[in-house]
């Protein structure tokens, strides 16, 4: 089921009627509710792959309870390694068996033997699996390390797991955060219900005005970037860092904003990463309960930055290549990852990495200096050009975009085949840029305007700008449900 479809706002009133208003004063009621509406959810999707969440959950539940029984050190490592082993291995054989057989028929064919590869298999993604996995395991993780008592309440726990606002494509959370208040009794509180609703509307604008109205061209640029010069190849390379971020920050919002409605705080995912000074401080701000995640269970334990400067750049290097294969088992991935690895260690390098705190402009200050602008658009150029790897379908495909941006360097005003009015595209981004900034300050209250007026402004503008780009043709699912 997906967020911007009619099912789900016929779906979503249901179960929130249902929550508040039968089950009010029932903590277990409302917790069987929130896991029987996740399983319709994602089971309305494929309900065969229903049992694979089903077993993560009962894996990682009876895991953690053995760890927390346990005190010699080994044993709770050889439980914790269940968990791992399981989840990966999970992951791995829906998600990169076929790449694997594929990369190693490759590789015994540049010895100059080629092997018919029988092996692969018509294996389907199952939608979420790389975020709840990573979920279930943060949960062990935590109980191993003793930042967590493992809960007794398995329904609670499932309900955790699979929880219907964040189980496709996040924000991936921990228990210590999510499963905490999945235990305690929520009160209906109408500042936050209202707030949640905003959040909806905010991210089903980036969906559809954004992600949405420039999917067309980003797909058509990139498809047949043989065909264009290099002018219309960087606009395509733009326009789709606005789509992705749209795409995926629009989600996010949507599912932070549901999960208000049933009295839940989710982690922030998104904080305008594309104000960003450098590289780390956009990793800061960009998909971060991912980098969280990568941070407090693979670079801290590898020894984080507090060994010495080689093993530390060999940690961040683990850490982005294995970030890279987590999006999706293509080189393409790998490589954006390595690219990533290759600007952000200068920047760890000069101890640069951790000196922005807070967001771009400081409270006195209205406009960003020339230094803050030129951070920003450079930071915006380098991760931009990482999503050429991102976006394409193979590294041969990437490197020949590159290739052709260097080589056939001409200016040619893109024009859509199907005759779509670009001047209105990109009036979109700018505004969007400008209303971003203006907002900058709070990534979770996007009308915060004192004036009851000038909200009604916005909320009408939003909707009406929604109808107007509205196309019932375009692929209105999510870039990251195929990760």
């Amino acid at each position: 089921m997906l967020f911007n479809s009619l099912e789900f706002f016929i779906f979503l009133p249901i179960v929130f009627s249902l929550y508040w208003f039968v089950f009010k004063k029932h903590l277990k009621a409302q917790n069987v509710l929130i896991l029987v509406a996740s399983y319709v959810f994602y089971g309305l999707w494929d309900w065969r792959f229903l049992s694979l969440i089903l077993l993560s959950t009962i894996v990682d539940y009876f895991v953690a309870l053995k760890i927390d029984g346990l005190e010699e050190k080994t044993k709770r490592k050889s439980w914790l390694w269940v968990s791992v082993v399981f989840n990966l291995s999970l992951l791995g054989f829906f998600k990169y068996y076929n790449f694997f057989v594929d990369s190693w028929v490759d590789m015994v064919a540049l010895s100059g033997y080629h092997v018919q590869s029988t092996w692969t298999l018509q294996v389907i993604l199952p939608v979420g699996i790389s975020f709840y996995t990573f979920q279930t395991m943060s949960y062990s993780f935590d109980v191993y390390y003793k930042k967590l008592k493992p809960t007794n309440d398995f329904l609670s726990f499932a309900a955790f797991v699979s929880f219907f606002p964040q189980l496709v494509a996040g924000p991936i959370e921990r228990a210590s955060n999510l499963l905490s208040q999945i235990l305690h009794t929520r009160r209906f509180n109408y500042d936050q219900i209202v707030s949640g609703l905003k959040l909806i509307l905010w991210g089903l604008f980036k969906k559809v005005v954004i992600a949405d109205a420039l999917a067309p061209m980003v797909d058509d640029i990139f498809t047949n970037y043989s065909q264009y010069p290099a002018s219309t190849l960087i606009l395509g390379v733009v326009m789709f860092s606005f789509q992705v971020y749209g795409d995926f920050s629009g989600y996010s919002d949507i599912a932070i904003g549901t999960a208000k409605l049933f009295g839940i705080e989710l982690m922030s995912n998104f904080k305008f990463p594309h104000f960003s000074r450098n590289v780390a401080e956009y990793w800061q701000r960009w998909h971060v309960s991912l980098s969280t995640w990568f941070r407090h269970y693979l670079y801290i334990p590898l020894g984080g930055s507090q060994v010495s400067k080689l093993k530390a750049v060999r940690n961040i290097c683990i850490v982005f290549l294995v970030s890279g294969f987590w999006h999706g088992a293509n080189w393409t991935f790998i490589f954006w990852g390595a690219f990533h690895a290759l600007v952000f260690i200068p920047v760890f390098l000069m101890g640069r990495n951790a000196i922005y705190k807070d967001t771009v402009v400081g409270e006195h200050t209205v406009f960003p200096s020339l230094t803050e602008v030129g951070q920003v658009l450079l930071t915006f150029s380098i991760v931009s050009f990482s999503r050429i790897f991102f976006r394409s379908e193979s590294i041969t495909d990437a490197f020949g975009f590159i290739d052709r941006i260097f080589s056939h360097f001409s200016y040619e005003a893109y024009s859509h085949p199907m005759g779509y009015r670009m001047l209105d595209y990109y009036i979109l981004m700018i505004l969007f840029v400008v209303y971003e900034y203006i907002i900058r300050k709070d990534e979770r209250a996007p009308f915060k305007f004192k004036s009851q007026v000038l909200r009604f402004v916005m909320y009408t503008v939003v909707i009406l700008v929604m109808l107007l780009f509205y196309d019932n043709h375009v692929d209105r699912s999510f870039i990251y449900f195929q990760f």
